[in-house]
């Protein structure tokens, strides 16, 4: 994972109350992995629209909101009153997912095959 901001850039760019009652730390993290994760790229210094958009994708993080949970899009949904019946149909290809597991995908993605696949190597140095 490349580094492109920190708690200091955030906190330079936003103040000392950027992440109210959430973790800076961790804010930062997610927002690291989520740039990587998009391949965006990375230059000695960091460029300024970089650092930027990375201190707003912190303060997103900070409240949840970068990796929040994804429910699935409801295609079709039947309710009958009498005898209680309900039927629920979500789109097509749609699978629910939680933040935390879209968090380690964008961590992981450096390790994962270019196709998507699900075999991939992890070593440690």
């Amino acid at each position: 994972m490349n580094i492109y901001i920190t708690v200091a850039d955030v906190t330079d760019i936003l103040g000392v109350s950027w992440f109210g009652d959430g973790d800076a730390d961790l804010a930062v993290l997610q927002a690291n992995a989520w740039l990587s994760a998009k391949g965006v790229a990375t230059n000695d210094p960091v460029d300024a629209d970089v650092v930027l958009a990375g201190a707003y994708l912190a303060k997103e993080a900070s409240i949840n909101g970068l990796y929040a949970d994804s429910e699935p899009t409801v295609k079709r949904k039947r309710v009958k009153a009498d005898s209680v019946e309900s039927e629920t149909e979500y789109m097509d290809g749609y699978t629910a997912r939680t933040g935390q597991l879209r968090f380690v995908h964008d961590l992981l993605r450096p390790f994962l095959p270019a196709g998507g696949g699900s075999n991939f190597d992890v070593r440690r140095a």
